[in-house]
């Protein structure tokens, strides 16, 4: 049941539905990186950023972007952390590339085992070549499979034996590939499942968690979405969630995934798409200045342009929200 003043479950996945469909009905989809370097490049940043930040990263958004646009080590923190950083950017820069032109990497499946391992390798190699995992043995560097033991994790989460590995992650490629949005459970809870299962799994000695969430993305991407990006500031919401989904209870991982697709595709992506002067959801039109409840507001009472459509939903442009601030700065 949702808490008083919080949408339900439900209601998280139809915005997002709704969010998508606008997308794809009205601005021709996911733009390509190439098209538009800046929304992937703002996406890129808070990625690299947060993923890493989760476990235990110490650099700041200010060090990630100088470090991913000038290649700058800003500061004074260990080496290791910007090597992470660098690393996990780019293997998110390839997963954002082979999402939506994929080349000869996916023969059109959705993830492959290739693939799997190619990012691995991309994430780990800069860390790794600096500061190898002190128990790995000369086959368990980056892109090879765990060749260990893992011990028990907090919350009582065994990963399989590491002989169980390459069956297990080729069996879990296998279920990847039949994920779809026409299934019968919602598609943020089925990539919750199979997200989760991949932490299971645990196929790599180190770097799971960042491979488990760049793979998620490049799930993605191939569907059409932008990136799911886990804030720092939601690390023990996520790590409840994942522990909730070790009981085959999805809905609250599948929910945290839906709210931060749902978050950058209004917040980077459609007002990006459609610039100055197209029709946008009053969400992708929402600042720090002015929030979606003040805009619908002043679309209500005929103070902001809008066109509200047969959806009950209002929409307006950049500009008409730049021309009713600015009319409202003048009676002020």
């Amino acid at each position: 049941m949702a808490r008083r003043g919080r949408p339900s479950r439900a209601a998280v996945y139809q915005r997002l539905d709704d969010a998508v469909g606008e997308l794809r009905d009205r601005m021709g989809g996911l733009p390509t990186p190439t098209e538009a370097q800046d929304i992937w490049s703002n996406l890129w940043h808070r990625e690299a950023h947060n993923s890493t930040a989760i476990e235990g990263n110490t650099l700041v958004l200010r060090e990630v972007e100088r470090l991913l646009e000038e290649g700058r080590a800003v500061g004074s923190k260990p080496l290791r952390d910007y090597m992470e950083v660098r690393g996990y950017a780019d293997a998110a820069h390839w997963v954002y590339g082979r999402a939506i032109e994929p080349g000869g990497w996916s023969d059109g499946e959705l993830i492959t085992l290739q693939e799997v391992r190619h990012i691995h390798y991309s994430c780990m190699s800069p860390v790794w070549q600096i500061e190898p995992h002190p128990d790995a043995s000369t086959g368990e560097g980056p892109g090879n499979f765990r060749q260990h033991e893992i011990a028990e994790f907090p919350g009582g989460m065994k990963p399989p034996s590491w002989v169980e590995v390459d069956a297990l992650i080729r069996g879990w490629v296998t279920e990847a590939v039949s994920v779809t949005e026409s299934g019968d459970d919602p598609l943020p809870e089925v990539l919750a499942r199979s997200h989760n299962s991949f932490e299971h799994i645990h196929p790599f000695l180190d770097g799971n968690g960042r491979v488990g969430r760049l793979v998620v993305n490049l799930m993605l991407g191939r569907l059409g979405y932008p990136p799911a990006i886990i804030y720092k500031r939601d690390r023990d919401k996520y790590l409840r969630a994942m522990r909730r989904a070790d009981q085959a209870e999805y809905g609250p991982l599948g929910e945290l995934i839906a709210r931060s697709v749902t978050d950058n595709l209004h917040k980077f992506v459609l007002p990006a798409v459609a610039g100055p002067v197209k029709l946008v959801p009053l969400a992708a039109l929402a600042t720090p200045d002015i929030t979606e409840n003040a805009l619908r507001v002043a679309a209500t009472r005929g103070r902001l342009r809008a066109v509200k459509g047969d959806d009950g939903a209002w929409r307006s442009s950049k500009k008409w929200v730049d021309d009713y601030l600015a009319s409202k700065f003048q009676r002020r």
